[in-house]
């Protein structure tokens, strides 16, 4: 499959499909195909040709939810820009009052943090939490209870007054209005450490049974959204097994195009509970231009949904889910942890000379590393034999040379980057105060890496890739035993001098060549001489 539908991709790594994944030549040719063949106009319009595009965005809801095995009676479909538009909808239309909570797990996209500042302005409490899994109870006891989680509480967020909302308190809590909403945020899969959050946490946190949580009585309602943007690719929400109130994805990240295409799949009782304050084009049933009169439209897809939809791109969604339908998820799956466990082996097995670690992986248990489960994520650093860090940047720069493509940096995940990385907030305004921001270049401040190095495999990752990538490693950071022209290794000879102190003296080395680098990280040229000045 790689080779006749990924031609263009021929010496080159691709190892950034938590970046976005890539489409295939086919996927495209059918695009085209149906954009040639077919006459899709502005769905707002009732011509033929926008009825055929009406037809076409109706089935792409269809298999959205299909793929979420998210039944119609129960939910709907939104199409919006992307995974951070659903996001940013949801925190402009929730029910917010002074009362209500934000929770979200430390691990979260800065899409899902920004959610944080319309809970703020509304008057709510906000509430970073850490989440740990008690697996061998889970194994003992086969189902779902709240002895699996503990929740780890940061300090509560509050704007314009002293008074804390109840739900987010730890203390003596009075009982709230049952209207009173709340909502918790966590990512199915964290896009910086590939951690996989148990789903069981929809129905516990739904049912007010989460320990952490206040009582039903105490806290009101409720409700669970999950970040699906990275996940979905490999292991979709199984919304009728797990009902979240919001669930969010981009399609790119699925199948590679169309990019500017995401989703908010909504449950019903949720939808009905959003306020959304503008309107717009097709969002109205009538209003009127000089006076304060708007009717807005009954159906919640065409309430959310601001303008013309991008109709075009909706259409070519089924020539993606055609690809992933014929793999299946649940075979990719497989296939790319598959890929990511014999990646971490590898890694974890890599020593310097002196016997040190080379690569530290963040997010990693231990006890799952033989785990064919895992993410198909792996997010690390590399060190020195003498324990100092290469910088991520470094290794970026240095992958590139080497056809291969990943990602550095921290994902725009701030939270999961602080806690892996152990980065205090006194750190992290320190960097700030050094200069430090999000894509620029200092990537170890103070002997701490302000970042890592992320990569992730998809369905058209191969072995091949996995094996170029460790020869990478290998060749590019790994010390080596110093050899002589011989090819045999030498031994390091310690001379005692008069004054005392020893010396380390290699015999019979002699140079077999010289690489010049002008610019760091770049391409080096091999020179076959060079003048050597005093002081050189």
């Amino acid at each position: 499959m790689r080779a006749a539908d990924f031609k263009r991709l021929q010496g080159t790594v691709y190892l950034d499909h938590a970046g976005a994944a890539l489409y295939s030549e086919p996927q495209m040719a059918d695009v085209v195909k149906d954009l040639t063949s077919n006459f899709y106009g502005n769905p707002h319009s009732q011509s033929d040709s926008s009825m055929a595009a009406t037809d076409q965005v109706t089935a792409a809801r269809h298999q959205v939810l299909k793929y979420f095995n998210a039944s119609p009676r129960d939910y709907k479909c939104i199409f919006t820009s992307g995974a951070t538009a659903a996001l940013k909808l949801v925190g402009e239309c929730f029910p917010w009052s002074r009362e209500s909570c934000y929770m979200y797990t430390m691990e979260n996209h800065n899409s899902v943090l920004g959610i944080r500042e319309y809970a703020l302005s509304k008057g709510a409490t906000a509430l970073a939490v850490d989440i740990e899994e008690d697996k061998g109870l889970e194994k003992n006891h086969g189902s779902p209870s709240s002895g699996l989680f503990k929740i780890s509480r940061h300090s509560n967020q509050r704007r314009g007054g002293d008074v804390l909302s109840q739900n987010c308190q730890n203390g003596s809590l009075s009982t709230v209005s049952e209207n009173n909403w709340n909502l918790f945020a966590f990512p199915s899969e964290c896009n910086f450490s590939g951690q996989k959050f148990n789903l069981n946490l929809v129905k516990l946190i739904k049912e007010g049974n989460l320990v952490g949580l206040p009582s039903q009585q105490q806290q009101g309602q409720w409700m669970v959204l999950i970040d699906a943007a990275k996940g979905c690719a490999t292991e979709p929400p199984n919304l009728d097994v797990y009902p979240a109130d919001f669930v969010v994805c981009s399609f790119y990240k699925i199948f590679g195009y169309p990019t500017g295409l995401g989703a908010l799949i909504i449950k019903n009782e949720a939808a009905s509970l959003l306020n959304k304050t503008y309107f717009s084009g097709g969002t109205v049933a009538a209003s009127i231009a000089d006076i304060d009169f708007v009717q807005k439209r009954k159906n919640i897809e065409q309430v959310l949904e601001d303008g013309t939809i991008s109709f075009l791109s909706i259409a070519s969604l089924r020539h993606g889910f055609k690809i992933i339908e014929m793999l299946t998820t649940s075979a990719i799956a497989r296939h790319t942890s598959s890929l990511a466990t014999y990646v971490r082996k590898k890694m974890l097995d890599m020593k310097h000379r002196n016997k040190k670690n080379v690569c530290i992986i963040y997010g990693l248990e231990p006890s799952k590393v033989a785990d064919l489960k895992t993410s198909p994520t792996i997010t690390f650093n590399l060190k020195r034999e003498d324990g100092t860090w290469f910088g991520y940047r470094e290794v970026e720069k240095l992958a590139s040379l080497s056809g291969i493509h990943l990602r550095t940096g921290c994902f725009c995940n701030p939270g999961a980057c602080a806690k892996y990385l152990g980065l205090s907030h006194s750190d992290l305004v320190s960097n700030f105060e050094a200069g430090h921001v999000c894509w620029d270049d200092n990537d170890v401040i103070k002997g701490k890496p302000t970042g890592a190095v992320r990569i992730s495999f998809g369905y058209i990752s191969t072995y091949q890739d996995a094996e170029e990538f460790l020869k990478f490693l290998q060749s590019s950071f790994v010390s080596k035993p110093i050899a002589s022209s011989n090819g045999h290794a030498l031994s390091m000879n310690t001379l005692n001098l008069v004054d005392n102190q020893s010396q380390q003296v290699v015999p019979d080395v002699r140079l077999k060549s010289i690489i010049i680098y002008p610019v760091k990280s770049c391409q080096g040229f091999s020179m076959q001489s060079w003048p050597l000045a005093a002081g050189a």
